[in-house]
């Protein structure tokens, strides 16, 4: 009885079920006997779950007299076996009890170790259980340690969590028994158990927090639709209400700031900007920039980017202290935003109307007033006249049908005419068909690389993104495109070592099927 005590003992220390501390003592008590019979020997242990008798059993397979015996000590041909049980059968085991063992100090440690082995890897295996399906909940824990600003976290006394410093709130004191909420963000199953890793920095964090201080997000009448945060300082978060009677602004802030306040103090004075949100991107942008004034929007759906126009006194306040407002919106959205005056924006506007005009009046040999008219109507590429139906552009003001047909025609023999001088200045550079056929860049661009020395898709590959930027000019690419560009021409080799990898896999798949079949 007492070896049951102890195993319900183990059982809710560590919260693991009995039957794996009774299966880890057998097994323990399987490898004791097999050191004091013999390695080879095929020892069993059994635990009487009622009355906590250990049965230790010695067992000997009996098999056909012409048989290979694999393990002579463990088993016996059916002419052996008839010696010892007469009415023996191929197939059974002839069973010897043992008697009950002497635990030496070696063996009752070897014991133990086996047993806590088996006891450790049921309690990772609970644990992982128990919180692989927890990722995004807010858990409470106690610091157990802290280790170069990496604080291990005990998480209710039922598992251990890892609070890394990159993920805790900038100049936020943790020390040894401090009580800790955060957010569990990943959890991974590990040879050294299961890690689970915490986090206060991470946007989910406050908009859990949010979710546990307001009812109406916790009831699913108010819903989160996106957060950012510059964790310690600023953050954002915009809500939207599925009740047209309720504010969702009002609501998060609360009573007197009650709720808003909360979520604050948790964070560490941590200033939150509630905002409503809006399907419409133009009107997200004005709300997400407050408390700067906007004057005006332009959107790229394309490539998500804007343009937002400010009043010059409005500038600074639009892009923040060291940028942080704008780049807080920019995070919200999801697009990248440019803060431009109204000066500033009157002023490139008047330089894309120069130069687009002068493009079309160079290509399709017309006056300023017909360039003018088609860069008012949007168009900025030659291309795009020819890929335009004749009925719209008949459509521009004093355009007739036979204008249209003559432009588009323009617009062809330019082009084709371009389409020769690039041919020839590839030849020129010995630029390869594999650079020039390269989606990412404009065909200008790629002359301009061709005279730098870059010939080839790989040599573009093995430039850094800085490189790519210095080489084209100053505002061709901006630091993330020319980052893109450059992962972008690296595909092929990517594609090129999974082509490899799935070679050799094949070769060695057959090499083995070979060895199988011999």
């Amino acid at each position: 009885m007492e070896l049951l005590q102890v195993a319900d003992t183990v059982a809710r220390e560590k919260n693991i079920d009995r039957e794996i501390v009774l299966t880890a003592m057998e097994e323990a008590i399987q490898k004791a006997g097999r050191s004091k019979y013999g390695h080879e020997q095929d020892i069993r242990a059994q635990i009487d779950r009622s009355s906590g008798i250990i049965e230790l059993k010695r067992y000997r397979e009996v098999l056909e007299d012409d048989a290979e015996i694999e393990n002579e000590v463990a088993q016996l041909t059916l002419s052996q076996a008839s010696r010892i049980k007469p009415d023996a059968k191929p197939g059974e085991f002839l069973i010897d009890e043992l008697p009950p063992l002497d635990f030496g100090r070696i063996a009752a440690q070897t014991a133990k170790q086996v047993i806590m082995q088996k006891v450790r890897e049921a309690e990772r295996a609970r644990q992982y259980e128990e919180f692989k399906d927890r990722v995004g909940e807010i858990v409470n824990g106690v610091v157990k340690r802290v280790e170069y600003g990496n604080a291990t976290i005990d998480i209710q006394g039922r598992a251990e969590g890892l609070l890394r410093r990159d993920e805790t709130i900038p100049r936020e004191p943790i020390n040894m028994n401090d009580r800790v909420r955060a957010i569990i963000y990943e959890v991974r199953e590990e040879t050294r158990g299961p890690q689970i890793f915490l986090s206060r920095s991470h946007p989910e964090f406050m908009a859990k927090l949010f979710t546990q201080e307001v009812p109406e997000i916790y009831d699913g009448i108010i819903e989160i639709k996106a957060v950012a945060r510059d964790p310690g300082s600023r953050a954002k978060i915009a809500v939207t209400s599925k009740d047209g009677t309720i504010d969702p602004v009002g609501a998060c802030v609360g009573m007197r700031g009650s709720r808003v306040q909360a979520v604050v103090n948790e964070l560490g004075g941590e200033k939150v900007d509630i905002i409503p949100w809006t399907e419409d991107t133009g009107s997200f942008v004005v709300n997400a920039l407050q408390p700067a004034a906007v004057t005006k929007v332009i959107l790229d759906e394309e490539n998500k980017r804007m343009d937002v126009v400010v009043p010059d006194d409005q500038l600074s306040l639009a892009i923040g202290r060291r940028g942080q407002n704008v780049r807080l919106a920019s995070m919200l959205i999801g697009w990248d935003i440019d803060i431009m005056t109204e000066e500033a924006e009157s002023e490139r506007r008047a330089e894309e109307l120069s130069t687009r005009s002068a493009l079309f009046m160079e290509a399709l040999d017309v006056d300023d007033v017909i360039a003018h008219l088609l860069v008012a109507e949007g168009f900025s590429q030659v291309e795009e006249i020819i890929q335009t139906p004749v009925d719209e552009l008949n459509q521009i003001e004093g355009f007739e049908e036979e204008i249209s047909i003559e432009l588009q025609n323009r617009a062809a023999a330019w082009l084709e005419e371009k389409e020769k001088e690039l041919k020839s200045k590839q030849d020129e550079l010995k630029i390869q068909d594999d650079l020039m056929v390269f989606e990412g860049l404009r065909s200008d661009q790629i002359l301009k690389l061709g005279e730098k020395g870059i010939k080839t898709l790989d040599d573009l590959a093995d430039l850094a993104g800085d490189e790519l930027m210095e080489m084209l000019g100053e505002n061709q690419l901006t630091e993330k495109d020319a980052n893109d560009v450059i992962m972008k021409a690296r595909e092929h080799w990517f594609a090129e070592e999974d082509a490899q990898a799935e070679a050799a896999l094949e070769e060695a798949e057959k090499a083995n099927e070979k060895e199988e079949t011999v």
